[in-house]
């Protein structure tokens, strides 16, 4: 299905909510081959007057590698029907797995990144990493360590100018907001 360019902010909200349920981060590795994982911490809004997408992904994830290879990342926001691919790009690696071949998943490429997007998902924001940062365990209050970061695995905290945002053109009816 075509998709075609929005705002930055025009489904800020219903990305915010589906973060909540999971969406999918989509890079490529130093090889150039795709991968993806589920996150479900996130904001998309405005930072530096820059539209932004801040993702954490914990240091011993593969996408962190990727990441750091490419310089940017895509934010895939899922139809509902795509819960267990979702699910499933959170519990494997693609260490060891070729998740979008296993879950049938069209790593589509885009327009500014060189990280591809997932032709399935309704709504794409590319991003190029404008800044990261490495979370600081001393800042932090101690419930949200005992809640969060028992094994110690501290998120590097990533801000992704966003560049193109795309939808499908029917993503509004899909999500039944029309």
């Amino acid at each position: 299905m075509a998709k075609i360019e929005v705002a930055y902010d025009q489904y800020a909200q219903e990305t915010i909510r589906a973060i909540g349920k999971g969406v999918l981060l989509a890079s490529r590795d130093a090889g150039g081959r795709p991968n993806t994982m589920a996150i479900g911490w996130g904001t998309v809004g405005s930072v530096w007057s820059r539209p932004m997408f801040v993702v954490l992904v914990r240091h011993s994830r593969y996408t962190h590698e990727c990441i750091d290879a490419t310089g940017d990342f895509t934010v895939n926001v899922p139809y509902p029907q795509m819960a267990d691919d979702v699910e499933f790009c959170g519990t494997v690696s693609g260490r060891d797995h070729d998740k979008f071949a296993e879950r049938g998943l069209t790593a589509a490429e885009s327009a500014t990144v060189a990280s591809p997007y997932i032709e399935e998902c309704g709504l794409v924001y590319e991003c190029k990493v404008v800044q990261y940062t490495d979370v600081v365990p001393e800042n932090f209050a101690p419930e949200v360590i005992s809640e969060f970061y028992t094994g110690g695995d501290f998120h590097r905290v990533y801000f992704g100018q966003i560049l193109r945002v795309a939808v499908d053109e029917d993503f509004a009816t899909r999500l039944g907001l029309t």
